[in-house]
């Protein structure tokens, strides 16, 4: 099998990937006049050299032409040109291509882009002796480019919802400065929603927490009174608030310490002082 890349890094990360999938390849290198690196691969009785070697080109494109086609996408089919917003984007969309948690799963809808292109570069191995890797990309990919246009499109809705978030965060940053304090303290136990307590140790009622709700015009910075995570908080304005619980970047959370600041701190479950409250709740 002949394997030729351009590019002398890539042709270094080939290698250096696929002598990871398989140490018993033997592999020679010479330099070819018009297509750059030739890589000859002995391949004898390796097992599952087509998935190593389609994987080990994987790996290369990954980490060596990811980055520049999803911003070149960025810039050409959807017509950005600053620097910050392309490389937000771009984080984004490579944290929705290859991103193992539930969130880019979710997002992505459970697809896989990546392994479209796997599949392409194994019909390659799978019919050829003798693969160039930048023809594949050039000539062979279009599916592969237009399900990634539409990730990258996926990528910068989330990138909208981000700005969103944070203009409605900075909204409620600058509500909560004008407005005095109704508690010094609030201790909040996680959950859905969130349990309120005065500094005392007291729960504060559902008809408490709406009074107090009631009293403050949320609707200015788009706060239902029916919300009541955030909400209640925002019509305090307590100098201080504890969160307790076990998921400090549960997203309830993560918003009251983005919008409070150094005002707002996590501690562990163990750390809830109000033990009377945990023994009537059992």
């Amino acid at each position: 099998m002949e394997v030729f890349f351009e590019h002398d890094k890539e042709a270094i990360s080939f290698c250096e990937h696929l002598f990871q999938y398989n140490k018993r390849i033997e592999l020679y290198w010479r330099t070819h006049e018009e297509w750059g690196n030739q890589l000859q691969l002995e391949i004898g009785h390796a097992d599952g050299i087509t998935s190593t070697t389609a994987q080990a080109m994987m790996d290369v494109f990954n980490g060596h032409r990811l980055t520049s086609l999803i911003s070149g996408i960025i810039k050409t089919h959807y017509y950005y040109s600053n620097t910050e917003e392309i490389d937000r984007i771009t984080d984004i969309a490579q944290w929705l291509y290859d991103g193992e948690d539930e969130d880019s799963r979710r997002v992505r809808k459970n697809r896989d882009p990546s392994q479209l292109l796997k599949s392409i570069i194994i019909g390659n191995l799978e019919n050829t002796d003798t693969i160039h890797f930048d023809s594949i990309l050039k000539f062979q990919t279009k599916m592969f480019k237009d399900q990634l246009i539409h990730f990258v499109g996926l990528a910068i809705d989330e990138y909208k919802r981000e700005e969103d978030h944070q203009a409605f965060v900075d909204s409620l940053r600058e509500y909560i400065v004008t407005r005095k304090a109704t508690f010094s303290t609030v201790h909040i136990l996680q959950g859905n929603p969130f349990t309120f307590f005065k500094p005392d140790g007291k729960q504060f009622t559902r008809m408490e927490l709406r009074m107090l709700m009631h009293k403050e015009p949320l609707y200015m910075v788009g706060l239902d009174e029916e919300e009541l995570n955030l909400a209640p908080l925002i019509a305090m304005a307590p100098d201080k608030i504890t969160i307790y619980g076990d998921y400090p970047s549960e997203p309830k959370t993560l918003t009251v310490i983005n919008v409070f600041q150094e005002k707002a701190e996590f501690k562990p479950f163990s750390s809830f002082p109000f033990s009377n409250y945990l023994k009537n709740k059992s």
